[in-house]
């Protein structure tokens, strides 16, 4: 397991939430963080999470009716439900829909993060995934052409979905215009015009509106990803 491996973190508690993200991010796997069942499953469906630490109460959805979703998306998915100290009912509807185990709060770092790497091992958690790229706070998933950056969908085109992936596809690499016509408008005309310069254009107001740049023009040579903050 690496950091290819993505851990769902789902809990409305912010501290919580961002102490077993940390726990996660030193055990060298990738956490994204919820912190309400709608969030979840739409973080779910771009990153197709390894596992999932989900709490059982949650000020939206319920967490088993999150856990139900997750489960009929990805019946193989392991799940670990957070639940309170006194809340029997909650841990047998949990386990009762499917959860793989479950701790019960307070709990100990080193105990969520014993279990998660059980459930990981039983599933046989493969460290490379292909059909999901990540890029910094980009994730792109080839299989439902979801993208998400810092969490938020990026509703995206089909054609700019297409020019993202190939950028993705070559991470901190210069690409020509001619290569972007080849690999995705599968032309070599410059005839195109500035049909390169407006997809890009129109990608940059999506992916980078309000957020540090990732796709850079190199003046005469092409264009350039890079997650954000990297030189």
């Amino acid at each position: 397991m690496s950091a290819a491996t993505r851990v769902l973190i789902v809990d409305d508690e912010p501290e919580l939430t961002e102490l077993l993200g940390l726990a996660v991010t030193e055990a060298g796997w990738r956490p994204f963080l919820a912190g309400d069942g709608r969030t979840a499953l739409t973080l779910a469906r771009g990153c197709a999470p390894h596992a999932v630490v989900l709490d059982g109460m949650l000020p939206d959805l319920d967490g088993v009716q999150v856990l139900r979703r997750l489960r009929y998306e990805n019946a193989a998915l392991p799940v670990l439900m957070l639940t309170a100290r006194d809340a029997l009912e909650h841990r047998l509807d949990g386990l009762s829909a499917g959860a793989d185990d479950y701790v019960t709060k307070p709990f100990s770092l080193e105990e969520v993060m014993l279990r998660l790497r059980a459930l990981l091992r039983r599933a046989g958690v493969s460290p490379v995934d292909e059909s999901v790229r990540v890029l910094g706070d980009l994730v792109l998933a080839e299989r439902t052409r979801v993208v998400q950056r810092g969490g938020d969908v990026i509703p995206l085109t089909a054609k700019e979905f297409d020019l993202l992936r190939f950028l993705v596809s070559h991470p901190r690499q210069v690409l020509s215009k001619a290569q972007i016509l080849d690999h995705v408008w599968n032309s070599s005309f410059e005839s195109e015009g500035n049909l390169v310069e407006v997809y890009v254009y129109s990608l940059r107001g999506k992916l980078d509106r309000g957020r540090a740049p990732m796709i850079h023009t190199v003046r005469g040579a092409g264009y350039v990803i890079r997650a954000a903050g990297e030189r």
